[in-house]
């Protein structure tokens, strides 16, 4: 089984402002941003370092003057190739002659986010933004019973926004399954960012405990999606969509057969030591490396090659699987092995 650290190490970099302790406040924080936020088009040429009180801000053609926040100075510090530690040394007189030089020129508009008196981010004609209000209204219409878990150590619910980005932790309170003397409940995360800090993504997944430092503790299943933000970008709601719906559907179902699957599973041992395991599962379509990796870290663990034990350990390898693309097909055959218990 896998143990996750994606909400935990979201509880301690977040401030004290970027936490919040409900979904609704949550999604209505997300709606308000959006309302309050604007697109902006200018070729490069009409974007211009000025200095606006003795700060350094930028002018977006006839829209007027507007802050940098970090996010966005990061931004223009890397189109025009130059160091950001190096500019925030400079005086704001300094760094607006050295922006003015280096700054790209270019016959293709860039887009500018800005809200209220802020710049929030500068992207070329190919980001396309996805608003942290529409995901969390996907979410909310299919998974309205899942609610975060338990308050961490620092009060925090696992629900966050930032300037950068968007995190949410949601589980099914309702949703727990025995198996012998195990317990497992449906959870999972969704993330994104508005300003293009991170993709959008989710994870799903079975638990059996969460601490209050928000580490998930022993998950298996675990199924993950990512997408960039380009191109149509919406299409990948109906994905979220997909994979919530179906950690429900399963909720249902594993009231039963889940629960006699994985018992089934945990009982049905495959082979009787390495060779054995790697003949059985290069039956399965399995790459070579894969499956020399998935029998050596047993061996390491000192676990019986049960069918159990080797649909866990390839899950947990998945995760770290860098295109999603590649996930999606690991996962399908894991999941097959997985039917041998059915």
């Amino acid at each position: 089984m896998s143990t996750l650290y994606q909400a935990h190490d979201e509880l301690f970099r977040r401030r004290p402002d970027e936490c919040f302790s409900s979904v609704e406040s949550l999604i209505q924080h997300c709606r308000n941003e959006h309302r309050e936020s604007q697109d902006r088009w200018h070729l490069p040429a009409r974007l211009q370092p000025v200095i606006v009180g003795g700060e350094l801000s930028f002018a977006a053609g006839d829209d007027g003057d507007f802050l940098l926040n970090d996010w966005s100075f990061s931004q223009i510090c890397r189109l025009s190739g130059v160091a950001k530690e190096t500019v925030n040394r400079l005086s704001p007189d300094t760094a607006r002659s050295v922006l003015r030089e280096t700054l790209p020129n270019g016959a293709k508009p860039m887009q500018i986010l800005t809200t209220g008196p802020s710049i929030r981010s500068i992207h070329g004609a190919a980001y396309s933004r996805l608003w942290n209000s529409e995901l969390l209204e996907t979410v909310a219409e299919c998974a309205g019973e899942f609610s975060p878990p338990q308050t961490a150590m620092t009060g925090a619910t696992g629900l966050y926004c930032g300037e950068q980005d968007l995190f949410a932790f949601l589980i099914d309170p309702a949703g727990w399954i025995e198996i012998g003397e195990e317990a497992f409940a449906p959870g999972f995360f969704v993330w994104n960012s508005e300003v293009g800090r991170r993709s959008l993504g989710i994870s799903t997944f079975w638990f059996q405990k969460v601490c209050q430092n928000h580490i998930v503790w022993d998950a298996t299943n675990v199924v993950e999606f990512t997408r960039k933000h380009t191109g149509n970008v919406r299409e990948s709601l109906l994905e979220i969509r997909r994979m919530i719906q179906a950690l429900q559907e399963r909720r249902g179902e594993r009231k039963d057969s889940f629960a006699t699957a994985v018992r089934k599973a945990m009982a049905t041992n495959v082979a009787s030591d390495s060779d054995e395991a790697m003949k059985f599962l290069s039956q399965h379509s399995l790459p070579r490396d894969t499956i020399e990796r998935a029998v050596k870290q047993l061996g390491h663990d000192g676990k019986p090659f049960t069918l159990w034990n080797l649909v866990d350990v390839l899950t947990h390898m998945n995760v770290n699987l860098r295109f999603a693309g590649d996930r999606t097909e690991a996962d399908q055959k894991v999941a097959k092995l997985m039917q041998l218990a059915a």
